[in-house]
């Protein structure tokens, strides 16, 4: 994007009246301008890991000896974000302008190069809102031991003999569900094995003899299952991404420090005013104006045209105190604002 040192955003360039959408109407026969005002787009990109945690979470390190997350949870990271200013007129600050005779093509001239221009502008694309749908981890196709189990309980009957009751215990068998445990520990002894039998034909250790592509296959799919068994023990995660734009327009006069906007663990990415999320803070830093050198030269006084020349600033963008990115960009309504008569 060019910028030119001096420059005059046009809002309504040669226009005899302003959008019924506002009130009142510019002077005819006259040239109405705004100053140009830097406005600094943000386009943000954030992945989602929806984290769903194993129904045998809590006994994993009983019988695997690993550690795994015990909770089912949701969490935003920033995967990338893109900065870009745009020009755009500033309605506070108008002018209308009446060309003296003869000097409209002097005047027209300027603005071709770039005095009085909305050329180097543009306009943010349209915001794109993205809300991730709320979702439950799905084990029900993992794992392939049994839910039931046998049990064996002893009853107690009486028996009459001659005048004498007496008590006399019955064996009976019953089928019952499964622990929780006990399906953990079946699963734990499966994956092991699956371990040991895929050693044993690395090694070469087994009955069966495997070669070429056969051991490859084989060895695949073992893996396929350890992972499948696995995962009852260490949950899964999902992930989603999320892209959203946002704007920064800096104010003259105010500390340079803003809230661009916000990262929630539970939304995502959340615009400024949303308290939920964590801050990430936009900060602009201008760089200091030098004076000009030599004394001004003495004019005809004219048609008085004003402008605004931009402050160069610094701008970073932070995570607290993590620099996520910087640039060096043109903030007009931080700059100068000066005149000069059009002869």
């Amino acid at each position: 994007m060019k910028y030119f040192i001096v420059a005059l955003a046009a809002a309504a360039l040669l226009m005899p009246s302003v959008s019924s959408a506002q009130e009142g109407a510019d002077p005819t026969g006259c040239v109405t301008y705004s100053l140009p005002s830097t406005v600094i787009a943000l386009e943000v990109d954030a992945v989602q890991e929806r984290f769903y945690a194993g129904p045998y979470a809590k006994f994993a390190e009983k019988y695997l000896g690993i550690k795994a997350r015990q909770k089912d949870e949701a969490s935003y990271q920033l995967t990338s974000v893109k900065m870009t200013p745009y020009v755009e007129a500033d309605q506070t600050r108008r002018y209308s302008l009446e060309i003296p005779k003869g000097q409209g093509h002097t005047f027209l001239k300027l603005t071709s190069q770039g005095l009085v221009s909305m050329s180097d502008g543009g306009t943010a694309e349209q915001t794109k809102w993205h809300f991730p749908t709320e979702g439950k981890g799905d084990f029900s196709d993992k794992g392939v031991s049994s839910n039931l189990t046998s049990e064996s309980t002893t009853l107690y009957r009486n028996d009459k003999k001659d005048s004498e009751y007496s008590r006399v215990s019955v064996q009976q068998n019953m089928i019952v569900e499964k622990s929780l445990e006990k399906k953990a520990a079946e699963t734990a002894q499966m994956i092991l094995d699956i371990r040991d039998q895929r050693l044993r034909i690395v090694t070469g250790d087994t009955d069966a003899t495997y070669s070429g592509e056969a051991m490859g296959a084989a060895i695949e799919e073992l893996t396929r299952l350890e992972k499948e068994y696995l995962m009852l023990f260490i949950g899964y995660s999902e992930f989603q991404n999320q892209k959203m734009n946002f704007e920064v327009i800096p104010q003259p006069g105010e500390t340079q420090m803003y809230v661009a906007f916000r990262l929630s663990d539970a939304s995502g990415l959340v615009p400024a005013d949303n308290i939920s999320g964590k801050p990430i803070v936009m900060e602009i830093l201008p760089q200091k104006f030098a004076e000009p050198e030599g004394a001004p030269a003495k004019t005809k006084k004219g048609a008085e045209v004003y402008y605004r020349i931009p402050a160069i600033c610094n701008v970073r963008l932070m995570d607290g105190v993590n620099v996520l990115l910087q640039s060096r960009i043109p903030v007009y309504q931080l700059g100068r604002e000066s005149s000069t008569s059009l002869k």
